[in-house]
């Protein structure tokens, strides 16, 4: 047992190493502001906005986009109905004088897909005018300097894919603050990773690539029977041709809005579709992060149980210092190291995105963070989900 509470404090050792790493890549990543003087756009945008039943946000969306400070004789709305049973495709013609556009995806496709998402971003960029790519999904609203500063970063930098950040709208209901803070979590990862180049990381609700690109790596060709993936798995498709020019743009006129989900369920329908792909990256740079995340959850869920029948006391030393824990301490002990690491590096994370205030939330959420990991990565394996409405294995 001592050997075993050994590995398990090493593992738990590695976790916070990478942490601090990614901590250390966050604050290196240069935050990016646009020239706007004497500086003339030229880039031609094309925005894609898949959409299925969402004629609570689509809405909120479009006007968002429509108030972009950047000209307007320059980007496109591309709206992709799928099969939406709602208004949502009537309430996009409504904006029919405001350059969006609506395409129906069931003019394309006439059997059943395992991605419907990645069939609706492949039509409209086959229909698109744009030079450069943006996607977002239809539950977000940006900010009216959203496509100037993706635009600016492009043309500055000549990437050919752009991840850019994302933040949860909470309110203060208990589900939406934990979306709040994971995601938050989840972000800074995200920025870290694509500065270093640790590995792919991104969301498709703020991306950007060149339509050159898409073309180039074959578009979804080889990851279209995947349901999840029109994000992570097309960067690394990208990331394997072009590795230096896949970027993130740290900058908060970039920050996307998106809507949180509203219930536990559904919280778990959409973080275990997002644990289903684990195993379905080609980076597997990413995987040895998902293992190591996951085994360090596994093993503090199972830690507290393994002290209802393990009363004997345990000594770890540490040259020079040795360790006296029952199995219950030890695990408060990996807990404490655990906690304290994550919000040392959500300390400049949560300053970007403007939520500072909800750290003191985060060492109460804790336990909470770990059960749900462990369930939704064994579900996003050997479980299905539901996702719009549809069943995915």
């Amino acid at each position: 047992m001592q050997i075993l509470l050994f590995i398990i404090l090493i593992l738990l050792l590695l976790y916070a190493l990478l942490i601090l790493y990614y901590w250390k890549s966050w604050v290196s990543i240069p935050g990016f502001k646009p020239q706007t003087a004497n500086h003339k756009p030229q880039t031609r945008i094309t925005v894609i906005i898949p959409a299925r039943n969402e004629e609570d946000h689509i809405g909120v969306c479009l006007d968002s986009i429509c108030c972009q400070s950047y000209p307007t004789a320059l980007f496109e709305v591309l709206v992709v109905d799928d099969h939406s049973t709602d208004n949502t495709a009537a309430i996009v013609n409504s904006y029919a004088g405001k350059n969006v556009k609506l395409i129906s995806l069931k003019d394309f496709v006439a059997g059943e897909l395992n991605s419907y998402k990645k069939k609706a971003i492949e039509i409209a960029i086959a229909q698109s005018a744009g030079e450069l790519i943006v996607t977002t999904d239809a539950d977000c609203f940006v900010k009216e300097n959203w496509l100037q500063t993706i635009a600016a970063f492009y043309e500055q930098y000549d990437p050919a894919f752009i991840a850019a950040p994302v933040a949860i709208n909470c309110r203060n209901k208990f589900i939406e603050l934990f979306q709040g803070l994971d995601f938050m979590t989840l972000q800074g990862i995200t920025g870290a990773s694509v500065h270093k180049k640790i590995h792919s990381m991104c969301n498709g609700a703020n991306l950007a690539y060149t339509r050159k690109v898409f073309d180039e790596v074959g578009g979804f060709t080889g990851i279209d029977n995947i349901a999840s993936g029109d994000d992570m798995l097309l960067m690394h498709k990208i990331y394997k041709l072009h590795p230096d020019k896949v970027m993130f743009v740290k900058s908060k006129e970039a920050i996307v809005q998106t809507a949180p989900v509203n219930s536990v369920k559904d919280f778990f329908n959409q973080r275990i579709r997002w644990a289903s792909k684990a195993d379905k990256y080609d980076d597997k740079r990413i995987f040895a992060v998902l293992l190591l995340v996951y085994l360090v959850n596994v093993l503090l869920v199972a830690l507290p149980v393994a002290a209802i029948f393990i009363k004997a006391t345990f000594k770890i030393s540490l040259y020079p210092f040795t360790f006296v824990f029952t199995v219950l301490e030890f695990w408060l002990f990996l807990l404490i190291i655990k906690t304290i690491t994550e919000l040392i590096f959500l300390m400049p994370v949560s300053k970007f995105f403007g939520k500072r205030s909800m750290l003191w939330l985060f060492p109460l959420m804790q336990p909470f963070h770990i059960l749900y990991t462990v369930i939704a990565g064994w579900l996003g394996k050997f479980g299905s989900y539901s996702w719009k409405e549809r069943k995915v294995k």
